[in-house]
This record gives C-alpha cells, sequence and structure tokens, in this order.
C-alpha cells in the first residue's frame, strides 16, 4: 500500500506554495444601455466566504455536486464506486465521481487530463486538503475559484456578470442557475441558451429537494419555480465583431493597463440587432452569387451604432467592415462631384455623357447607354462613368484626393482618370464616414465606438472629447451635393433604397460586379453597406442599386420602428452662390476632348 501511495505520490506539484490564481485582466464592453456587450479575459468578482454567501447558494452547489461534502475525508468512496461502476459499463472512460474538495485540488494543482493516475494524484491531494484546512476553507476557496462561463471565475462574477447583483443578493432561482453552471459552464450559461440555463436550474431545485434542503411548497413561495426570463446581455456574433474593434483601439488610448477595464461603447443593441438580422435575411433569400456582406450604421457625429463585419463571427472573424479594402466603384464619385463643384460648377451645368477614351483607357456606361448632353445632378443620378470621368478632369485629380483627406479617408488614391470610377481602395468604414460630413454640411468626423474607459475602480482613464476638425468643404457646395443624392434614390440608380421620407445617397459597383455597394444618409443616420465575396469572385450581375439598396431600405426603415424617422432637411440655396470661375460649357468640353484625344494618339 505504501509503495503505491509513493508510485502515485511522484510528480505531485509543490502544494505548499499555493499562490492567487493567475488570470488575465478582464475588458467589459457596455454598449450604448449600459449593458454589457461583451467580455474578454477573465472576470473574477469579490473575494466572498462561506458565510457571506446566502444558505440557497451553498445548498444549491452541494445537492448538485456533493451532498456528504461536510461528511467525507476528501473523497466520496461510495460517490466513487458508483462512478466507476457506470464508467465501465460505458466504455471505461473516467467521470464524474470527484468530491468538491478534488475538484478544488484538481484546479489547484493538475492538468485536465483523464488517467487514472491523475485521478489517484487528485484523491490524495484532496485527502492533504482536508487535513489541513477546514469544509468552510475549502468550499470558499472552490466557490472563488470555480469556472462558470464567458470568462467568469467565482460565484461572486458569475451574479454580477448574469444578473448583475452581488452574489449575496442573488435569489434562489438565480443560485439555482449557477449552480447548474458547474457541469457545462459553457453551454449553460444563460447568455448562451436561456432556456437550457433554465431547464437546468430545475434540475437542481429538484435536488435541492431530494436532499431535504427544502421544500417543494418554498421553491413556489419563492417564484424560484418560474424560470427567468432574462439574463445579464453578452453580445454572441451579433455584436462581437464591433466589440472587437472597440478592444483593438484601447491601447491607442490609454496603453497597457494591467487592470480590469469597463468600456462604454456608443453601440446600441436595438439598432445592432436590427442591422445582424436585415442583413442575414437578404444574404440568405438571394440567389446572385454574394456570400458576404457587411453594414455600419452612424450617428451624423461618426458614433458607431451598429456594426456588422460579415455573415457569422463564428465561422469567420475576419471584419469586412473595417478590415476588407475593396473598389468602391460609383460610390466614390460623390466626392468627384464636391470636388468639381469647389471649383465653381453647379449641379445645373451640362456635361458631356459619351464615349471617351484618354491614353488608350476607354471607359463605358453601364449597359453602353450615353445621354449626351446631360446636368451634373442628372450624371450623378444616373451614374454616368463617362461623364464622371470628364467632371473629374474639370475638378482635378489632385483638388479631389486632397478633398478625400479631408473627409478623413486615408487609403492611398490612383493618380489617374479612373480615380473617378471608385479604383482605389477604401474600407465600408471609411467610406460610410466620409458621407457623414455630407449629412454633417461638410463637418467631418472620425468613427468612434469608445465614449470612455474606466478601471476596475471607478477610476476614469479616457473620455472622449468632441471633434473639432473644422469644414472638410464649404456647406453651400455640400447643399448642392446632398441634392444631387436625394436624385440618386428619387429616380436614379438608388430607387430600390427609397424609405418614405427623404434621403441622400449613392450606389457603387466594381468592375465584373465583384463589389456593390450603397451608402446614404437621412436626417439622423448615416448607414453604408457593401456586398461581395472575399475572394473577389464576380457576383451575378449584382449592382449597389440591387441588393445593397435593399438592404439598406430595410435598415433605415426598421430602425424607424424602434425611434422615430428624421427626414433629412435640405437647405435652400442662395440666391446667388458664389464661384470661384465661370462653368465649363459642353462645347468647351468637346473642344477639349478632341484636343486631348489628338495629343495622346487616342
Amino acid at each position: 500500500m505504501a509503495g503505491a501511495v509513493a508510485y502515485f505520490a511522484t510528480g505531485l506539484p509543490d502544494i505548499s506554495s499555493v499562490g492567487a490564481a493567475e488570470r488575465r485582466p478582464a475588458i467589459t464592453v457596455l454598449d450604448g444601455d449600459g449593458r454589457e456587450a461583451a467580455r474578454y479575459g477573465d472576470l473574477t468578482g469579490d473575494y466572498v466566504t462561506v458565510d457571506q454567501l446566502p444558505p440557497h447558494l451553498i445548498n444549491a452547489v452541494l445537492a448538485i455536486e456533493d451532498r456528504r461534502f461536510y461528511g467525507h475525508p476528501g473523497v466520496d468512496v461510495f460517490g466513487v464506486a458508483r462512478a466507476a461502476w457506470s464508467n465501465l459499463a460505458g466504455g471505461g472512460s473516467l467521470q464524474g465521481g470527484s468530491t468538491i474538495t478534488q475538484q478544488l485540488a484538481k484546479n489547484l494543482f493538475l492538468s485536465p487530463e483523464r488517467t487514472w493516475r491523475r485521478k489517484v494524484q487528485e484523491a490524495l491531494l484532496a485527502v492533504w486538503l482536508e487535513l489541513n484546512y477546514s469544509k468552510d476553507e475549502i468550499l470558499t476557496a472552490y466557490l472563488n475559484r470555480v469556472y462558470l462561463g464567458n470568462g467568469t471565475y467565482g460565484v461572486d462574477a458569475a451574479a454580477r456578470a448574469y444578473f448583475g447583483v452581488p452574489a449575496a443578493d442573488l435569489s434562489l432561482r438565480q443560485s439555482a442557475m449557477i449552480a447548474g453552471l458547474l457541469r457545462a459552464p459553457s453551454r449553460l450559461a444563460p447568455t448562451a441558451d436561456l432556456d437550457a440555463a433554465n431547464r437546468r436550474a430545475d434540475v437542481v431545485l429538484a435536488a435541492m429537494v431530494d436532499a431535504g434542503f427544502l421544500t417543494r411548497d418554498q421553491i413556489v413561495a419563492q417564484g424560484a419555480d418560474r424560470p427567468l426570463d432574462r439574463a445579464g446581455r453578452i453580445a454572441g456574433s451579433n455584436g462581437r465583431y464591433f466589440s472587437d474593434w472597440v478592444v483593438n483601439q484601447i491601447p491607442d488610448f490609454i496603453g497597457y493597463e494591467p487592470t480590469d477595464l469597463m468600456v462604454g461603447a456608443t453601440v446600441n443593441p436595438a439598432i445592432q440587432s436590427i442591422a445582424h438580422t436585415v442583413v442575414n435575411r437578404h444574404l440568405a433569400a438571394s440567389d446572385e452569387g454574394a456570400s458576404q456582406a457587411a453594414a455600419v450604421v452612424l450617428a451624423p457625429d461618426g458614433a458607431v451604432l451598429a456594426m456588422v463585419g460579415g455573415q457569422s463571427y463564428a465561422a469567420s472573424q475576419f471584419n469586412r467592415a473595417t478590415q476588407a479594402l475593396r473598389q468602391p466603384g460609383s460610390a466614390f464619385k460623390p466626392i468627384v462631384y464636391l470636388a468639381a463643384l469647389e471649383t465653381g460648377l453647379r449641379p445645373s451645368n451640362q456635361v458631356l455623357d459619351a464615349p471617351i477614351t484618354r491614353s488608350g483607357w476607354s471607359p463605358r456606361n453601364f449597359g453602353e447607354d450615353y445621354s449626351g448632353e446631360i446636368t451634373l445632378h442628372q450624371a450623378l443620378a444616373e451614374s454616368a462613368n463617362t461623364a464622371a470621368v470628364r467632371v473629374l478632369e474639370q475638378a482635378g485629380i489632385d483638388r479631389t484626393i486632397d478633398l478625400t483627406r479631408r473627409l478623413g479617408i486615408t487609403t492611398p488614391m490612383r493618380r489617374d482618370l479612373s480615380l473617378a470610377l471608385g479604383t482605389s481602395e477604401v474600407s465600408l468604414l471609411q467610406l460610410t464616414g466620409a458621407y457623414a460630413a455630407f449629412a454633417n454640411r461638410g463637418r467631418p468626423v472620425i468613427p468612434y465606438g469608445i465614449r470612455d474607459i474606466v478601471d476596475r475602480d471607478g477610476r476614469l482613464l479616457y473620455a472622449r472629447s468632441p471633434d473639432s476638425l473644422g469644414l472638410a468643404a464649404d456647406p453651400q457646395r455640400i447643399d448642392m451635393l446632398n441634392r444631387m443624392m436625394v436624385g440618386v434614390i428619387e429616380n436614379g440608380t438608388g430607387r430600390n433604397a427609397a424609405v418614405g421620407w427623404r434621403a441622400a445617397g449613392k450606389t457603387g459597383t466594381s468592375q465584373d460586379f465583384r463589389d456593390a455597394w450603397f451608402i446614404g444618409f437621412t436626417g439622423d443616420l448615416v448607414v453604408g453597406v457593401w456586398v461581395g465575396n472575399d475572394n473577389g469572385s464576380p457576383m451575378d450581375s449584382v449592382t449597389g442599386g440591387g441588393l445593397p439598396a435593399r438592404i439598406w431600405r430595410d435598415i433605415v426603415a426598421e430602425v424607424a420602428t424602434v425611434r422615430a424617422p428624421a427626414g433629412l432637411e435640405l437647405v435652400a440655396p442662395p440666391v446667388t452662390a458664389p464661384l470661384t470661375r465661370a462653368p465649363t460649357t459642353v462645347e468647351e468640353q468637346r473642344a477639349l476632348d478632341d484636343l486631348i484625344e489628338r495629343m495622346v494618339g487616342g
């Protein structure tokens, strides 16, 4: 016997130097309603002793985990025998039969592997713990260390995470639910599957009655027989793209802080749920060859109210709203037209929509349709490519690139005329942020998701101050552009985006239908939508005026069901708008075309 004990004791850890459990600092992201949206790292609550906890929590744990805890010496011989018989009958796997003391020993000292050697070592350590600590001390250590799902360690952390109360204030039903987590904490967490958590809580309550800890009448009297209809909210894949984006920015604001952090974020849970649901509903119903979509919803000041980075966070954590750089196609054209308006052109000025060749490059309109002499207003509404190239020639490439920087776009821009057709790659978040400047009559924004950051003790580490970026463009020119973009929805390529109140926006489609966009704004929302495939393969003739516009429309319309919609207010133009130079006529454009084509041999 002594030899067997010596054999199994070989390799035991130095139990005399047990210290505090190591853990990663926890970061908790709070949504715009102040409720938990996501958590990263390991969360521990206050250290609580057995006598500080409600008796029904203690009894719930004992009833479901170790009813003879206060009577056995660390190992429950009857329980081990019963588990061994069950395991042998089921094929020999080593599961069950461990007492709370054994579970604590394993958590403190051993790896989770299931071998006979580990089980014997676990039993030896359990006996050692029983010889050196009281039962209450062992149970206290267990309840403060046990993992209870979603990064929570200990009953106080779980009580605060799932129910928003300290462990001392847990109700009978809540206590039963927490005790029920001990078998499968991630799967049975109320935030993962509330129905399963309620069913497991019923099992725990029945075990408490069977163990004699309370009666059925007491359960009913305390309302513990009724399922919980809500628990603390932790976002699943629905909002995880947003919270990942937020957490990755924390070092830029406060550096590294080896402490628990609470991040006050901008995401609106109702709008986030709407955007997520709409995007996935349309993707599921579409047979147009689009496998992915992304959406961003901004407040006019740049606060990110919702972010959908893809169809499924579980399948791919790549955020297509912030990380993907794709060609925006004609969704870039409003910037080109605004640059032209800055030179003195007006929406009523005419531009030639006809075939054009520059340096061997001959852009074409969608469908090979050309309208001849049309106004800038009509050219943008109909998304005429050849007209846009001519508008860029008049605005100037350098002026246009400078304007993109003033609007907040930082990705490299091509210095050629293809810029007019959106060939320079951008992220959905940046381009949607640029449209926010249109909604703000020229005031640019930096899209943001963090309002403030505090540490565990409530010490404020960061608080966002309002942007003071000045003006990116003259408000009168912005007013002109906005009227043109209202026309895109009312009688142009964006008709599918119409929501019943005034909005402005622009469609975008890249070459070979690899990307399709719709970005637009109302009086209180700026929304951007992209659809496509991660590998860049073409879709089945999907344009920005199709699937993306319909997604955009439904997001805006459904947000209006949770808060009153605000139509875009258009500022009346002044009687005489100042011009920096005389507008170019169509005749001058034709002459310029002929001259350029002769010079380049086109």
